[in-house]
Formats: structure tokens, sequence, C-alpha cells
């Protein structure tokens, strides 16, 4: 059977796409024992996203997400350890204990959050590849957000000065079809959400997200138009979130049956059904990545469980504020 991707590339999709639907379902299962409070939005059903993009990009290149941000994040380098334990709230999180669920962070490997407020991220995201731009580097920014943020005004603020000024960033639309919980043909006169695009003359493309070769493909032409200056491109990538919107979601505005449909187009199985009809693994190595991705998540949890919470002196760390600020007045 032959495909545009290398075995190699099977793999580390497998591989990949395999832990983050273990570590989300693990971090389900802990939030329901109440060692994870706060909100939690799980990514189970869209990791092929995740997958595809890490593929179509390099290191330099910057991402910067929503709420639904423990994929990305382990997807970009944060370890399954510093995830699960700022779940936890624990001082060795990727933001010390002090952003849960929602706002994983590392400057260093380029994952800029986990944002709580909706479409905040989208402006952030532009601003991210001014200063790329600005720098003189040739590294993209990967901006996501959901269905339900591509109604916020931010949007047509940020589309237009991105366009004015080419930025090198790709905002990445992952359409999960249900925002919150309100279908999109509910909440837009535009079903499409691609051809929002259109008023900015952005280029724009609408991607099967449920395939990695496809988000590959799109986000890959989207990062090539970036680096030589051609400016932003809108993806809507469309998905589907196997869970409800968060662990507080019951998920009764849509159907058992349509969920199973999407399960049906599952990129796990895909990949490995690619990797098994290509004789690229064999049952025995299937079963090692099993292992081995169970084992991480494992040592994660252990991480968390044995870590030690924020100190007290904590409290007012990291909270930006200039003390000689002029303005104040008594």
């Amino acid at each position: 059977m032959k495909t545009k991707f290398t075995k190699e590339t099977y793999l580390y999709w497998y591989e990949l796409m395999l832990l983050l639907r273990r570590f989300e379902e693990k971090a389900g299962q802990l939030y329901g024992m109440q060692k994870i409070r706060g909100f939690c939005h799980l990514y189970i059903g869209q990791e092929a996203i995740a997958a595809g993009a890490m593929t179509a990009t390099k290191q330099g290149d910057k991402m910067i997400t929503a709420y639904r941000d423990h994929a990305l994040a382990i997807a970009k380098g944060i370890s399954a350890k510093a995830c699960m334990a700022e779940l936890y709230g624990k001082a060795t999180g990727c933001s010390k204990g002090k952003g849960g669920s929602m706002h994983f962070f590392d400057k260093e490997l380029g994952f800029f959050g986990g944002h709580g407020i909706v479409g905040a991220q989208i402006g952030t995201g532009a601003g991210l590849a001014f200063a790329e731009q600005y720098l003189g580097t040739d590294n993209v920014v990967l901006c996501f957000f959901g269905d339900g943020a591509a109604r916020q005004g931010m949007l047509h603020e940020t589309f237009n000065m991105a366009m004015l000024w080419k930025l090198p960033v790709i905002f990445i639309c992952e359409n999960n079809h249900y925002a919150m919980g309100t279908s999109v043909q509910r909440t837009s006169n535009v079903l499409d959400i691609y051809k929002l695009a259109d008023a900015y003359e952005m280029p724009a493309d609408s991607i099967d997200g449920m395939s990695c070769e496809a988000v590959h493909e799109g986000i890959d032409r989207a990062v090539v138009r970036a680096r030589e200056g051609g400016g932003p491109t809108l993806l809507e990538i469309k998905t589907y979130r196997y869970r409800g919107h968060s662990m507080s979601d019951p998920a009764k505005y849509r159907t058992k049956e349509e969920v199973e449909e999407y399960k049906e187009k599952d990129p796990l199985t895909m990949v490995l059904q690619t990797l098994k009809d290509n004789k690229w693994i064999t049952d025995a190595e299937v079963e090692a990545i099993n292992e081995r991705v169970k084992a991480e998540v494992e040592e994660s949890v252990k991480f968390a469980e044995e870590s030690p919470w924020p100190s007290d002196d904590e409290l007012l760390k990291d909270v930006y504020i200039q003390q000689d600020y002029p303005f104040i007045t008594d």
C-alpha cells in the first residue's frame, strides 16, 4: 500500500497520539477521583491535529491555544510529568502549579498557553507572529481556537491586521461542531468557518481533522506560505471530541449514534491500520508501544502525587506590576 509518508512518520504519529489519548483518559479518571480540581477539557478524538501539526512544523515554531491544551502541550514537548503535576496544582508543574488545566505554558519550548478567555489567544497569537517577523526569524506561529471562539470580535480585528502586515501566523479553527454545547448551525449563518477569511482576502482551507495526513498537508502548505512572506492562512480543521466540552458536560445535545460514527474514523485506528497494511509493525511492536505509553502515563501520575505543593511565598510571584506606576492616586 503506497503512502506519501514514511514508516517513521506513521510510527511517530501513532505513539504520540496514543500517549495523548492515554494521558487524557487518565486525567478524566483522576478528575472523577477529585485528584484534579477545577476545569478540565479533554482532547480525546482530536489527536490527529496535534500529530499532523508537529510533523508540519519545526522546533522554533510557536504554538498558542485555548483551554483544551493538554495534548498540544505534550506534543510540543512539555513532559507528561510536568503536565500531570500542573493538573494536580503541584510546584513541579509546567506553570508551577498556578495555572492548572487551562494554562499550560513553556516559553523555552515555544508553547504559549493555554488561555481561558475565549478567543483572547487569537490576538496574542498574531502578536507572537509580529515578534518573529520583527526579529527577522523564519519561525511561524500556529494559533489554535475553537468554533465557538470564531464568534468573537477579536478574530476580525486580528485577521485585518495580520493580513495588512503579512504576519507569519496560521489561524487554526479546531471545529468540533459544538463549541461549549451549541452546534455551529445554531450560532452562525456561515457554516463553513474557513470562509470568514474571504472578507480579508486571506488564504483559507477546510481540512479533515480525523486524518493525520490531511492535517499535515494542510498545515504544511500554510507554513511554507508564511515562511516565504506570504502572510497568514485560516485553516478550518473539522474534528470531533468524543467527550463533553468539559468534565462537567454530559453532552446530551448530540446522539450516541453520531459519536459512534466519528469513532469509526478514529485517527489512532486509521494510522495503526496503515502501519499494519504496509507490514511496518508487528503485534509485538504494537504491544511494546502500548506498554511504553502506559508506563509514561503511570510515571506522570506518580510524579504528580509525590511532588510538593507550591510554597506560600509563591502566591505573589509571577504577577506583573510596575511598582512606580505613575497614574495611581490615593
